[in-house]
Protein backbone atom coordinates (compact mmCIF):
# COMPACT_ATOMS: atom_id res chain seq x y z
CA UNK A 1 0.00 0.00 0.00
CA UNK A 2 1.42 3.23 -0.78
CA UNK A 3 0.91 6.14 1.26
CA UNK A 4 2.14 9.54 0.14
CA UNK A 5 1.60 13.47 1.89
CA UNK A 6 1.87 16.66 0.02
CA UNK A 7 2.37 19.47 2.37
CA UNK A 8 1.99 22.73 1.01
CA UNK A 9 -0.11 22.86 -2.11
CA UNK A 10 -0.44 26.73 -1.83
CA UNK A 11 0.54 28.11 -3.80
CA UNK A 12 0.64 25.28 -6.58
CA UNK A 13 -3.48 24.79 -5.76
CA UNK A 14 -5.50 27.54 -5.33
CA UNK A 15 -8.70 25.71 -5.67
CA UNK A 16 -8.95 26.10 -9.56
CA UNK A 17 -5.84 23.29 -10.43
CA UNK A 18 -7.06 19.31 -10.59
CA UNK A 19 -5.46 17.39 -8.24
CA UNK A 20 -7.11 14.33 -9.17
CA UNK A 21 -4.42 12.58 -11.03
CA UNK A 22 -2.12 12.57 -8.09
CA UNK A 23 -5.10 11.37 -5.89
CA UNK A 24 -5.05 8.48 -7.83
CA UNK A 25 -1.61 7.72 -8.50
CA UNK A 26 -1.55 6.44 -4.76
CA UNK A 27 -3.38 4.45 -2.63
CA UNK A 28 -3.02 6.68 0.50
CA UNK A 29 -2.72 10.99 0.32
CA UNK A 30 -3.01 13.77 2.48
CA UNK A 31 -3.26 17.44 0.83
CA UNK A 32 -2.26 20.18 2.79
CA UNK A 33 -2.37 23.68 2.07
CA UNK A 34 0.44 24.37 4.52
CA UNK A 35 2.40 22.55 7.08
CA UNK A 36 4.81 24.44 9.77
CA UNK A 37 8.40 23.44 10.51
CA UNK A 38 7.48 21.85 13.97
CA UNK A 39 4.30 20.04 12.03
CA UNK A 40 6.40 18.11 8.98
CA UNK A 41 8.10 15.05 11.18
CA UNK A 42 4.60 14.09 12.37
CA UNK A 43 2.93 14.72 9.10
CA UNK A 44 5.71 12.62 7.04
CA UNK A 45 5.89 9.87 9.45
CA UNK A 46 5.18 6.25 7.59
CA UNK A 47 4.99 8.20 4.20
CA UNK A 48 6.53 5.92 1.22
CA UNK A 49 6.28 9.65 -1.05
CA UNK A 50 6.59 13.25 -0.02
CA UNK A 51 5.50 16.11 -2.34
CA UNK A 52 6.73 19.48 -0.85
CA UNK A 53 7.15 22.91 -2.92
CA UNK A 54 9.16 25.22 -0.54
CA UNK A 55 8.36 23.34 3.04
CA UNK A 56 12.31 22.66 3.62
CA UNK A 57 13.31 18.83 4.09
CA UNK A 58 16.58 18.34 6.52
CA UNK A 59 18.68 15.77 6.14
CA UNK A 60 17.41 15.37 10.03
CA UNK A 61 13.59 15.41 9.14
CA UNK A 62 15.06 12.82 6.25
CA UNK A 63 16.72 10.51 8.61
CA UNK A 64 13.74 10.20 10.94
CA UNK A 65 11.32 9.29 8.17
CA UNK A 66 11.67 5.56 7.98
CA UNK A 67 10.48 4.20 5.05
CA UNK A 68 10.47 7.10 3.08
CA UNK A 69 11.37 6.51 -0.81
CA UNK A 70 10.24 9.31 -2.57
CA UNK A 71 10.53 13.14 -2.31
CA UNK A 72 8.98 14.78 -5.43
CA UNK A 73 9.50 18.63 -5.57
CA UNK A 74 6.12 20.39 -6.95
CA UNK A 75 8.57 23.08 -8.29
CA UNK A 76 12.63 23.10 -10.41
CA UNK A 77 14.30 24.40 -7.31
CA UNK A 78 15.98 21.85 -4.79
CA UNK A 79 17.33 24.02 -2.12
CA UNK A 80 14.98 22.96 0.35
CA UNK A 81 15.77 19.59 0.29
CA UNK A 82 19.04 17.86 1.73
CA UNK A 83 20.28 16.22 -1.46
CA UNK A 84 23.45 14.68 -0.35
CA UNK A 85 21.45 13.49 2.84
CA UNK A 86 18.76 11.90 0.27
CA UNK A 87 21.61 10.33 -1.40
CA UNK A 88 22.87 8.32 1.73
CA UNK A 89 19.68 7.10 2.72
CA UNK A 90 18.30 5.97 -0.68
CA UNK A 91 15.77 8.40 -1.14
CA UNK A 92 15.16 9.49 -4.67
CA UNK A 93 14.26 13.07 -5.48
CA UNK A 94 12.52 14.29 -8.10
CA UNK A 95 11.11 17.82 -9.60
CA UNK A 96 9.22 19.66 -12.14
CA UNK A 97 10.83 20.75 -14.85
CA UNK A 98 9.54 23.56 -17.84
CA UNK A 99 6.11 23.57 -16.39
CA UNK A 100 6.19 27.43 -16.78
CA UNK A 101 7.98 28.25 -19.44
CA UNK A 102 4.66 30.03 -21.59
CA UNK A 103 3.93 31.63 -17.94
CA UNK A 104 7.37 33.40 -17.32
CA UNK A 105 8.35 34.12 -20.90
CA UNK A 106 4.97 35.95 -21.30
CA UNK A 107 5.38 37.85 -17.55
CA UNK A 108 8.63 38.75 -18.61
CA UNK A 109 7.81 40.49 -22.35
CA UNK A 110 4.46 42.51 -20.31
CA UNK A 111 7.51 43.61 -17.94
CA UNK A 112 9.56 45.03 -21.05
CA UNK A 113 6.16 46.03 -22.68
CA UNK A 114 5.04 47.95 -19.52
CA UNK A 115 8.93 50.05 -19.29
CA UNK A 116 8.88 50.82 -23.44
CA UNK A 117 5.18 52.04 -23.34
CA UNK A 118 4.88 53.56 -19.50
CA UNK A 119 1.68 51.76 -19.73
CA UNK A 120 1.73 51.58 -15.75
CA UNK A 121 2.21 55.94 -15.56
CA UNK A 122 -0.57 56.35 -18.31
CA UNK A 123 -3.00 54.63 -16.31
CA UNK A 124 -2.60 56.03 -13.46
CA UNK A 125 -2.53 59.45 -15.17
CA UNK A 126 -5.77 59.09 -16.39
CA UNK A 127 -6.63 58.10 -12.82
CA UNK A 128 -5.44 61.29 -11.37
CA UNK A 129 -7.74 63.17 -14.16
CA UNK A 130 -4.89 64.36 -16.29
CA UNK A 131 -6.49 62.91 -19.56
CA UNK A 132 -9.70 64.97 -18.16
CA UNK A 133 -8.28 68.02 -17.53
CA UNK A 134 -5.86 67.94 -20.76
CA UNK A 135 -5.99 70.91 -23.19
CA UNK A 136 -5.11 68.22 -25.93
CA UNK A 137 -6.88 65.38 -27.18
CA UNK A 138 -4.06 63.13 -25.56
CA UNK A 139 -1.41 62.85 -23.02
CA UNK A 140 2.35 62.46 -23.89
CA UNK A 141 3.74 63.05 -20.53
CA UNK A 142 6.00 60.17 -20.06
CA UNK A 143 8.48 58.77 -23.20
CA UNK A 144 7.41 55.92 -25.28
CA UNK A 145 9.72 53.70 -26.47
CA UNK A 146 9.80 51.57 -29.62
CA UNK A 147 11.27 48.13 -29.29
CA UNK A 148 11.67 47.78 -32.93
CA UNK A 149 15.28 47.84 -33.85
CA UNK A 150 16.37 47.21 -30.58
CA UNK A 151 18.96 45.69 -29.21
CA UNK A 152 18.18 42.83 -26.22
CA UNK A 153 20.77 40.88 -24.36
CA UNK A 154 20.19 37.42 -22.52
CA UNK A 155 21.57 36.45 -19.87
CA UNK A 156 20.63 32.83 -19.42
CA UNK A 157 20.25 31.01 -22.84
CA UNK A 158 17.86 27.85 -21.40
CA UNK A 159 14.04 27.26 -21.94
CA UNK A 160 13.24 30.81 -20.67
CA UNK A 161 16.33 32.77 -22.32
CA UNK A 162 15.31 31.05 -25.65
CA UNK A 163 11.80 31.69 -25.14
CA UNK A 164 11.99 35.37 -24.79
CA UNK A 165 14.43 35.44 -27.46
CA UNK A 166 11.83 34.24 -29.54
CA UNK A 167 9.15 37.04 -28.88
CA UNK A 168 11.88 39.94 -28.74
CA UNK A 169 12.44 39.08 -32.35
CA UNK A 170 8.84 39.34 -33.34
CA UNK A 171 8.49 42.43 -32.23
CA UNK A 172 11.64 43.23 -34.26
CA UNK A 173 14.54 43.11 -31.96
CA UNK A 174 17.79 42.36 -32.23
CA UNK A 175 19.28 39.66 -29.50
CA UNK A 176 22.36 38.60 -28.36
CA UNK A 177 23.54 36.05 -25.99
CA UNK A 178 25.95 36.18 -22.88
CA UNK A 179 28.28 33.82 -21.90
CA UNK A 180 27.44 33.64 -18.11
CA UNK A 181 30.37 32.88 -15.46
CA UNK A 182 30.38 29.14 -14.99
CA UNK A 183 28.88 28.38 -18.46
CA UNK A 184 30.72 26.63 -20.87
CA UNK A 185 30.31 28.13 -25.06
CA UNK A 186 31.63 25.04 -27.43
CA UNK A 187 30.08 26.73 -30.30
CA UNK A 188 31.87 30.05 -29.32
CA UNK A 189 28.83 32.38 -30.45
CA UNK A 190 27.62 33.91 -26.62
CA UNK A 191 29.50 37.23 -26.05
CA UNK A 192 31.41 38.44 -23.13
CA UNK A 193 28.74 39.98 -20.65
CA UNK A 194 30.99 42.92 -19.84
CA UNK A 195 31.82 43.22 -23.85
CA UNK A 196 27.91 43.33 -24.74
CA UNK A 197 26.58 45.72 -21.73
CA UNK A 198 27.34 49.03 -23.42
CA UNK A 199 25.96 47.92 -26.58
CA UNK A 200 22.43 46.68 -25.10
CA UNK A 201 18.77 48.68 -25.04
CA UNK A 202 17.53 45.77 -22.97
CA UNK A 203 19.04 43.05 -20.40
CA UNK A 204 16.97 40.25 -19.55
CA UNK A 205 18.13 37.79 -16.73
CA UNK A 206 17.56 34.33 -17.23
CA UNK A 207 20.32 32.28 -15.27
CA UNK A 208 20.24 29.90 -12.06
CA UNK A 209 21.18 31.91 -8.99
CA UNK A 210 25.02 30.01 -8.25
CA UNK A 211 28.12 31.37 -6.21
CA UNK A 212 29.12 32.43 -9.92
CA UNK A 213 26.31 34.65 -10.74
CA UNK A 214 25.18 36.09 -7.29
CA UNK A 215 25.99 40.09 -7.57
CA UNK A 216 26.27 39.40 -11.54
CA UNK A 217 24.92 42.86 -12.39
CA UNK A 218 26.49 45.20 -9.92
CA UNK A 219 27.61 48.56 -9.80
CA UNK A 220 30.43 48.26 -11.89
CA UNK A 221 27.75 46.52 -14.80
CA UNK A 222 25.24 49.02 -14.43
CA UNK A 223 27.68 51.77 -14.90
CA UNK A 224 28.53 50.01 -18.20
CA UNK A 225 25.07 50.29 -19.17
CA UNK A 226 23.16 52.53 -21.61
CA UNK A 227 21.39 55.62 -19.87
CA UNK A 228 18.88 54.85 -22.03
CA UNK A 229 18.94 50.83 -21.36
CA UNK A 230 16.37 48.50 -18.92
CA UNK A 231 16.69 46.00 -16.72
CA UNK A 232 14.33 43.11 -16.30
CA UNK A 233 14.84 40.49 -13.95
CA UNK A 234 12.75 37.41 -13.54
CA UNK A 235 15.02 34.79 -12.28
CA UNK A 236 16.78 35.10 -9.13
CA UNK A 237 17.12 38.49 -6.51
CA UNK A 238 20.48 38.13 -5.71
CA UNK A 239 21.71 38.15 -9.43
CA UNK A 240 21.89 41.84 -9.10
CA UNK A 241 23.30 43.92 -6.22
CA UNK A 242 19.86 45.43 -5.29
CA UNK A 243 21.83 48.91 -3.29
CA UNK A 244 23.23 49.98 -6.76
CA UNK A 245 20.20 48.96 -8.93
CA UNK A 246 18.64 51.83 -6.61
CA UNK A 247 21.63 54.09 -7.19
CA UNK A 248 21.43 53.61 -10.77
CA UNK A 249 17.68 54.19 -10.92
CA UNK A 250 17.95 57.34 -8.59
CA UNK A 251 20.92 58.85 -10.57
CA UNK A 252 19.47 57.85 -14.32
CA UNK A 253 22.28 55.73 -14.95
CA UNK A 254 19.93 53.63 -16.40
CA UNK A 255 16.29 54.49 -17.81
CA UNK A 256 14.45 51.60 -15.85
CA UNK A 257 14.28 48.01 -14.24
CA UNK A 258 11.46 45.57 -13.64
CA UNK A 259 11.74 42.93 -11.67
CA UNK A 260 9.60 39.75 -10.11
CA UNK A 261 12.21 38.89 -7.97
CA UNK A 262 14.25 39.73 -4.42
CA UNK A 263 16.79 38.81 -2.83
CA UNK A 264 14.68 37.73 0.34
CA UNK A 265 11.57 36.67 -0.50
CA UNK A 266 8.82 37.07 0.75
CA UNK A 267 10.41 40.54 1.96
CA UNK A 268 9.54 40.87 5.81
CA UNK A 269 12.87 42.68 6.42
CA UNK A 270 12.10 45.23 4.01
CA UNK A 271 14.46 45.50 0.70
CA UNK A 272 15.90 48.66 -1.02
CA UNK A 273 13.81 48.39 -4.05
CA UNK A 274 10.83 48.18 -1.90
CA UNK A 275 11.12 52.17 -1.45
CA UNK A 276 7.88 54.03 -2.75
CA UNK A 277 10.56 57.28 -4.76
CA UNK A 278 12.70 54.83 -6.44
CA UNK A 279 11.76 56.04 -10.75
CA UNK A 280 10.66 53.94 -13.47
CA UNK A 281 10.64 50.64 -11.37
CA UNK A 282 8.06 47.81 -11.67
CA UNK A 283 7.91 45.10 -9.18
CA UNK A 284 5.39 42.23 -8.89
CA UNK A 285 5.56 39.34 -6.65
CA UNK A 286 7.10 36.40 -7.65
CA UNK A 287 4.11 35.60 -9.89
CA UNK A 288 5.40 35.27 -13.63
CA UNK A 289 5.13 31.57 -13.32
CA UNK A 290 2.31 31.50 -11.52
CA UNK A 291 -0.70 31.17 -14.64
CA UNK A 292 -3.33 28.45 -13.48
CA UNK A 293 -2.16 26.41 -16.43
CA UNK A 294 1.44 26.43 -15.71
CA UNK A 295 0.37 25.35 -12.24
CA UNK A 296 -1.76 22.22 -13.52
CA UNK A 297 0.96 21.56 -15.66
CA UNK A 298 3.19 21.20 -12.72
CA UNK A 299 0.44 19.13 -10.71
CA UNK A 300 0.25 16.76 -13.82
CA UNK A 301 4.67 16.50 -13.71
CA UNK A 302 3.96 15.61 -9.53
CA UNK A 303 1.30 12.88 -10.87
CA UNK A 304 3.60 11.66 -13.20
CA UNK A 305 7.02 11.23 -11.19
CA UNK A 306 5.03 9.70 -8.47
CA UNK A 307 3.45 7.33 -11.24
CA UNK A 308 6.69 6.56 -13.25
CA UNK A 309 8.64 6.12 -9.84
CA UNK A 310 6.12 3.43 -8.59
CA UNK A 311 6.13 1.48 -12.16
CA UNK A 312 10.14 1.10 -11.18
CA UNK A 313 11.12 4.09 -14.09
CA UNK A 314 11.28 7.08 -12.29
CA UNK A 315 11.83 10.73 -14.35
CA UNK A 316 13.02 14.17 -13.64
CA UNK A 317 15.18 12.57 -11.38
CA UNK A 318 17.98 15.60 -9.32
CA UNK A 319 19.19 12.60 -6.46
Amino acid sequence: MSKGVFLDTYPLDLGDVDMQALQSTLDEVELFERTLPEQVDERIAGADVVVVNKVVLSGETLRAAKGLKLVCLAATGTNNVDLEAARELGITVCNCQAYATASVVQHTVALLLALATRIIDYDEAVRARAWQQANAFCVLDFPIRELDGKTLGIVGYGELGRGVARLAEALGMQVLVARRPGSSDERGWRRPLDEMLPRLDVLSLHCPLTPQTRGLIGARELERMRASAFLINTARGGIVDEEALVTALREGQIAGAAFDVLSEEPPKAGNPLLQPDIPNLILTPHSAWGSREARQRAAGQVAENVRRFLEGDPVRVVS
